[in-house]
């Protein structure tokens, strides 16, 4: 790994599934160092993720090893380096492990989140 200092996961912190989703990958276990970001704080990774091009309130964005994978790319990256311990680890790992099977699961975890956070009374991050 080039510089695990580098690396982060950006997500919206207000969303309870992409929080508990943060929380619960064990991605330090397999990487080393990532530091959890949450988006609505803003900052220099929303400020990276913005000037890639990314949209954060439709996906979540990691940065490994200087490369950022967004979305379906990010679950599916996220669900291989993540360790296999646990239940949340291994089902997710089953889950999300096929790039194709988290492309077309993708839309269906975002409109849960948007259902999710009208029904909290949370606001879209709007970027």
């Amino acid at each position: 790994m080039a510089s695990a200092e580098g690396n982060w996961l950006l997500y919206d912190g207000d969303c309870p599934f992409c929080a508990r989703f943060a929380a619960y990958t064990r991605l330090r276990e397999a990487v080393g160092p990532v530091r959890l970001v949450n988006a609505r704080d803003g900052g220099p990774e929303a400020d990276e993720a913005r000037a890639a091009g990314f949209v954060i309130d439709e996906g979540m964005v990691l940065k490994l090893d200087g490369t950022l994978y967004y979305g379906d790319d990010c679950l599916n990256r996220l669900a291989l380096l993540s360790s296999r311990s646990g239940l949340f680890n291994r089902m997710n790992y089953w889950a999300f492990r096929s790039p194709a099977i988290a492309r077309i699961s993708y839309p269906a975890l975002k409109t849960g989140r948007s259902l999710a956070l009208r029904l909290l009374g949370r606001e879209k991050m709007g970027y």
